[in-house]
């Protein structure tokens, strides 16, 4: 909605110039409080004139509802002027009153506007003068007083076009490409039509839109579509001399190759065959592919007209002749590009056929070589003992075999692997190395051609072959020590005494570095392992005055787990040679020390409770305890076996057969009149009995201090009569000294097990999850923790705890049980391997 209908507007005339009204009318007011009514469609003078277009008489009055106001057709018509011819003397007039109409335009004497009542209301455009300055409705003049009217209002258009980025003396537009002034106005010279006199642009027409008039390309124009007039356009064509065209014999072979040489029909079938071309406006007849192919050949020469072909008819016509003489013109081109064809076809033969003798050269070469180097290799093989040999012929020694098998695979490598000599290695040297290995014994003398084997081994062994059992596709090196140096000890091990070890031992470990593992392993598990089984067997430790572990013992870093099927019955035969044993044999503990760190832990215990404990508890209860006459051989046969029994169940034999009787005796004694200072040394003397390890136990711990809260009581309730002086400060001072020492001695273990978990804490890290949990209390206790290989249980893996199968699902440890999986706690699994 405009400002005009929002405010009402009132044309006034004040010095030639209209004002606007702004005072608000009864329109306006019902204009906004009734906005929904129905308005009226502007006429076309409004949408065309805007505030110049034609109005009531009445200002103030807003058109009705009605009829729309009728034409008055009787009234003159108003035209633009665009300027007129004049006169030589008008002309000479104006410009004799060209400064003072240029002053008039400027000065204060300005005609007056004309009336109101006269006074077109649309925009009347003033008549063109020479360079006069165009004048608009009201007397305003272009470019001077443009827009001066907004002094009278608020100036809310000037504000609008700022908002939008417009800036004053330039152009509308976004890049400001709008014309600043109006349009301007040129007078003609003449009285001529529009063009007669040539370009009629302004200066502003010429900046505002910049563009240049080529008068060539119109002249270029022109005189093209002049020559469209005439009557006969072929007849400068056919006046015009025939242009020819010559090609070279280079020109035709590139064009031949362009052309396509694909066709394989000769050159005769090509000029007996007929084409018949529809292509053009008129149908054309030729006799040959090649006349079809090169009828655009002659460059400028068009289609022949009507006119041309009557004057050659007229004048020189024979088509005989010209065809006889095209067609063997095409003939010749045909031959020449057959040639050109054959010739490169014998040069690219030649390229191609040079090519190849250079390569058969070079595998020539190639084959020279070969040939030299087999013979080479022939020869060398040559110089092998063979079965041709005269009887008293010596062949090369075990060395120079050696030496020729190392120049094979150093200078001729390939044919070495190619031509598989490393087997040739067990035909020449087997023979050999038996006969030196044929008189060794390897108890006496284990070192004796271990220097030649290993060379051997250097030689033949092939790093990326591994064999587990002897079968056609072994190593040469594998091949050769089964067949000669396990042939050798097979038979000595079978003489072998097991309790003479050493020298077995010896020689096993000699020889151990340079044998393959399943060699090794066939010599341990077949040979060695069956002769200490049927010794072990045979032995009686009654009888026998060797101990066992000092010829199985031996074989423990060589066997290791493979002595395992040897330890129950050595187990059994011990048990039933400790059935008659007493404590006061200490040879029985001589016998089993070195088997305490070899059997495994649960597998000691089981011993020893079942044959070492009962004996034991049977020598404490023969022990009488009397405190002044006190036998103490019982107790430490006891004690000697501190080391070989587990704490626990040391602590638990003590408890029921030691302390029961020992604090009986005590309280008899407190009951009798004793004398306290006896009585303390009595106790401080069977406690150095007992080691610190033992003393720590808190079962131990606690019979001590019983006794020490028996004495206490004793004195503090005067129990057994008449008391010595003094006797009740120094047991409460021997109380208080034990309870300190045990005091500090805890705190003393507890510092220590703080450091040992800091320092195990720095080296091994905290763990991060529970199977680093588990691995670590696993080292803790020396229990081995360790995963099965390719064992998993509904996809968890395996793992072994000790002798236990375990696995871990989400943070629970699962054991295997009798028919399922039972779940259990960290320290019961603990338990369960120990």
């Amino acid at each position: 909605m405009s400002m005009s209908h929002l405010y009402g507007r009132r044309e006034e005339e004040e010095d030639g110039v209209e004002v606007e009204s702004f005072e608000v009318t009864d329109w306006d007011l019902a204009n906004e409080f009734n906005p929904g009514r129905q308005r009226h469609r502007p006429t076309k003078d409004q949408a065309t004139y805007g505030i110049w277009a034609d109005r009531d008489s009445d200002e103030d009055e807003r058109p009705s509802f009605g009829g729309k106001n009728s034409k008055d057709y009787t009234a003159p018509v108003n035209f633009v002027s665009a300027g007129l011819r004049k006169s030589a003397a008008e002309e000479k007039q104006q410009k004799a009153e060209g400064g003072s109409d240029d002053s008039e335009d400027e000065g204060p004497s300005a005609p007056p506007p004309p009336p109101r009542s006269t006074a077109p209301k649309k925009l009347q455009m003033g008549t063109f003068r020479g360079n006069q300055p165009q004048r608009f409705a009201g007397g305003i003049q272009s470019g001077k007083g443009l827009g001066t009217w907004e002094k009278h209002t608020r100036g809310i258009g000037q504000k609008l076009l700022q908002k939008m980025g417009y800036q004053p003396g330039k152009g509308l537009g976004k890049n400001a490409q709008g014309i600043v002034n109006p349009i301007e106005a040129k007078l003609r010279k003449g009285k001529g039509a529009v063009g007669a006199y040539g370009n009629e642009r302004t200066k502003q027409s010429l900046q505002d839109f910049p563009t240049v008039d080529s008068e060539e390309e119109e002249e270029k124009e022109f005189q093209k579509e002049l020559g469209q007039w005439r009557k006969d356009p072929a007849g400068s064509v056919g006046k015009k001399k025939p242009k020819y065209s010559y090609r070279t014999v280079d020109e035709l072979k590139s064009k031949g190759k362009l052309a396509g040489r694909t066709t394989a029909v000769s050159a005769g079938e090509l000029a007996q065959v007929k084409v018949i071309d529809m292509t053009g406006r008129e149908q054309k007849v030729y006799y040959s592919y090649s006349q079809m192919t090169n009828k655009h050949s002659v460059p400028d020469e068009g289609p022949p007209s009507l006119s041309t072909q009557d004057q050659k008819g007229s004048g020189f016509a024979l088509p005989e002749l010209e065809h006889n003489l095209q067609l063997l013109i095409d003939l010749t081109e045909q031959d020449i590009l057959q040639s050109a064809r054959r010739l490169q076809h014998e040069k690219d033969v030649v390229v191609s056929l040079s090519h190849e003798s250079r390569a058969l050269q070079s595998r020539l070469e190639a084959e020279q070589g070969s040939i030299q180097r087999i013979e080479a290799v022939l020869e060398l093989v040559g110089r092998f003992p063979s079965g041709e040999m005269a009887p008293g012929e010596e062949g090369p020694s075990l060395q120079e075999c050696a030496r020729i098998f190392e120049t094979l695979q150093t200078d001729y490598y390939e044919e070495y692997k190619t031509m598989g000599l490393a087997d040739l290695a067990v035909a020449v040297v087997q023979p050999l190395l038996k006969d030196k290995l044929r008189s060794w014994d390897p108890l006496k003398d284990s070192s004796y051609c271990l220097e030649d084997i290993g060379q051997w081994r250097a030689i033949l062994e092939s790093r990326d072959f591994h064999s587990s059992a002897p079968d056609s596709n072994m190593d040469p090196y594998h091949r050769l020590l089964w067949e000669v140096w396990i042939s050798v000890m097979r038979p000595c091990v079978t003489a072998w005494q097991p309790r003479n070890v050493e020298p077995m031992v010896d020689c096993v470990e000699l020889w151990a570095p340079i044998l393959p593992p399943w060699i090794l392993d066939h010599l341990m598990e077949q040979l060695i392992l069956p002769r200490l089984q049927r010794e072990v067997d045979t032995w009686n430790p009654l009888t026998d005055t060797v101990p066992i572990h000092s010829w199985i013992h031996p074989w423990l870093p060589l066997l290791q787990a493979r002595l395992e099927p040897l330890y129950p019955p050595i187990r059994s035969k011990l048990s039933n040679a400790l059935q008659r044993w007493h404590p006061s044999d200490t040879s029985a503990r001589l016998i089993l020390l070195p088997w305490k760190d070899v059997f495994t832990p649960g597998a000691w215990e089981a011993f020893m409770v079942k044959n070492i404990i009962p004996k034991l508890a049977l020598c404490l209860e023969e022990l009488v305890i009397n405190p002044h006459q006190q036998q103490m051989e019982p107790f430490h046969w006891v004690m000697d076996w501190e080391g070989m029994l587990s704490p626990s169940s040391l602590v638990s034999l003590l408890d029921k057969n030691f302390f029961t009787k020992w604090l009986q005796v005590l309280c008899s004694w407190l009951s009798n009149s004793p004398n306290y200072e006896e009585i303390t040394k009595w106790y401080l003397g069977w406690k150095t009995m007992f080691s610190d390890a033992l003393l720590t136990q808190p079962l131990i711990k606690d019979k001590f201090n019983e006794a020490l809260d028996i004495m206490n009581r004793a004195v503090s309730s005067g129990m057994g009569g008449y008391m010595q002086p003094g006797a009740r400060e120094n047991i409460a001072y021997l109380t208080q000294t034990e309870r300190r020492k045990d005091f500090q001695y805890e705190a003393m273990q507890e510092r220590r097990d703080a450091e040992s978990v800091a320092h195990r804490g720095i080296s091994s890290g905290v763990p991060t999850n529970f199977k680093d949990l588990i691995q670590a209390k696993a080292e803790e206790n020396n229990i081995v923790f360790m995963p099965l290989v390719a064992k998993r249980h509904e996809g968890k893996q395996l793992y072994t705890f000790g002798r236990i199968v375990i696995y871990i699902d989400r943070g629970v440890v699962f054991v295997q049980g009798e028919k399922t999986w039972v779940p259990t706690s960290l320290q019961s699994l603990i338990d369960m391997a120990k």
